[in-house]
């Protein structure tokens, strides 16, 4: 007698009994496979969606920049993360490099220069083109306080790291070539390196570039 079937003892035909095993063995075998097909998502709000788009890193934060005039150096900042650091020159005493946060919306590659026709230390310089040797304006000029103040290359490197510019931030021409690159990228103007090596090798061609989205400037002491 199989156990738990309620009858008498009588003996079941050996082809009957092979059935019964056969059904008692599937029974058993749907029950353990069942939770398995009915398992319930992790979470309801994730249940009968494309959950790909949980798995997407946040949206990139803003790059910024901050100068720092007592120290001589301009910060690159992607939220409270300092991503790069350049060594500037500032404004002398007499005049000063302007503090405050400002917007940065305008570059120019290989930009020409005039002198500022009411300045003092201006007084019988010359204007100069685009890639001309004693142009001041090395490689690019990145305007914050438009017309008068912007951050540009300089020639005169060895003026890095102190009080040496006329309100203007300066930096070596390779390093100014690579904020510009970096800010056309963040403020929605990004070029590929084609563009870029035709702009440094055709000097005398001035290229003005404004940005979808401006990047912000904050300079203090």
């Amino acid at each position: 007698m199989l156990p738990g079937v309620a009858g008498s003892p009588r003996r079941i035909p050996a082809a009957r009994r092979s059935s019964l095993l056969i059904l008692l063995f599937s029974s058993t075998a749907l029950a353990r496979v069942a939770p398995a097909q009915t398992e319930l998502p992790r979470t309801a709000q994730s249940a009968g969606r494309d959950t790909s788009a949980l798995a997407k890193p946040p949206a990139e934060q803003p790059v910024t920049l901050r100068a720092n005039l007592g120290a001589r150096l301009l910060f690159v900042q992607q939220g409270d993360s300092v991503i790069k650091s350049y060594a500037v020159a500032v404004g002398q005493d007499d005049y000063p490099t302007p503090t405050g946060t400002f917007t940065i919306s305008k570059i120019v590659w290989n930009p020409s220069w005039r002198p500022p026709p009411d300045a003092d230390w201006a007084k019988g310089k010359t204007a100069k083109g685009p890639g001309d040797p004693g142009n001041p304006m090395q490689v690019v000029k990145i305007f914050f306080h438009d017309p008068d103040y912007y951050i540009h290359g300089t020639d005169d490197v060895g003026s890095l790291g102190s009080s040496a510019s006329h309100g203007c931030l300066r930096m070596d021409p390779s390093d100014v070539a690579d904020l510009a690159k970096l800010i056309m990228e963040h403020g929605g103007q990004p070029r590929d390196e084609n563009w870029f090596w035709r702009i440094i090798h055709s000097r005398r061609e001035e290229k003005v570039v404004y940005l979808d989205n401006p990047v912000s400037l904050t300079i203090g002491e």
